[in-house]
């Protein structure tokens, strides 16, 4: 960071560090003990679709990457839009395949990163419920590096702001929590969170 930008206040942006999120098998397991939050095996990843053969093929490398192992009984990716015209790839496992499911959301944001296609990745989530069928999903925010809780409440398109303050304390010391709540977005709506 320059002199200017000290003066004036500004920073530079973080750096994406998509290793964090194989942070997010340890917090599943801080998670279950303190609220009772089990994963659904569901994850997905949003990204803005850009028009050109070279993206288009791309998105067709992510796709055989995660379909590979349907042979052996795995289930497909599945693509789809959503109602701003974001594009997601929503990836399925069981439960108790945790780290699996975060290996193919890691995949995801790297091929496309690697690819030059970094800056049109927005976020990934992981998802959880409890026995009261509260749904959570840790967001892990691509251009910030950092993860934020979205809780939501049962049967309602409405937020639980106050559990969602409880989770990001709780994982501050498995995964680099956004500070800026303003950056909490809510992805009503994002294949996964529904399970």
């Amino acid at each position: 960071m320059g002199f200017l930008d000290a003066l004036f206040g500004r920073s530079k942006p973080v750096k994406p560090d998509l290793d964090q999120l194989f942070g997010v098998p340890s917090a599943a397991l801080t998670l279950r003990a303190a609220k009772g939050f089990l994963p659904t095996g569901l994850g997905s990843v949003c990204f803005a679709a850009v028009e050109g053969a070279a993206f288009t093929e791309v998105q067709q490398q992510v796709r055989a990457l995660l379909d590979a192992d349907t042979a052996r009984g795995g289930v497909p990716v599945e693509a789809s839009r959503d109602a701003y015209g974001y594009s997601w790839l929503l990836a399925r496992h069981t439960p108790d395949e945790l780290p699996d499911l975060v290996n193919d959301l890691h995949a995801v944001n790297s091929e496309l990163e690697a690819n030059g296609f970094g800056p049109q990745l927005l976020c990934s989530l992981v998802a959880f419920r409890d026995a009261e069928g509260r749904s959570l999903a840790l967001v892990y925010l691509y251009k910030r590096g950092t993860f934020y809780p979205m809780c939501k409440v049962a049967g309602q398109e409405k937020r639980d702001n106050p559990l969602e303050i409880e989770v990001s304390n709780l994982l501050r010391d498995d995964l680099r929590i956004e500070p800026d709540l303003s950056r909490w977005f809510p992805v009503w709506g994002a294949p996964g969170l529904e399970g």
